[in-house]
């Protein structure tokens, strides 16, 4: 059963540019952990300091230990660029 881990994430003022920068870096890093299947990032087209990071997994607990298991530095230039927390929850798919 594949789950969705969905980020919305705002880029502070002016941090838009290496908002996306960070978040295509960070993406090619949880490309590559077990259970990943998958990473889009999306911006929101009426406002690009809001950005949409999902993604998919082959459980809550393979996200959970790849969390775990990220490099020191992975989440270093999201925080720089952030303009207050992400928010973040699981989905199921309920139609593919």
């Amino acid at each position: 059963m594949t789950v969705a881990r969905l980020y919305i994430i705002p880029a502070a003022d002016g941090k838009s540019a290496e908002m996306e920068s960070a978040l295509t870096a960070l993406s090619a890093t949880v490309r590559a952990a077990d259970g990943c299947e998958g990473v889009e990032l999306l911006r929101d087209l009426g406002n690009e300091h809001r950005f949409i990071f999902i993604e998919k997994w082959t459980s809550e607990e393979h996200h959970a230990k790849s969390f775990a298991s990220l490099p020191e530095d992975a989440l270093d230039g999201v925080q720089a660029a952030a303009g207050g927390p992400p928010d973040g929850s699981y989905y199921d798919y309920l139609v593919r």
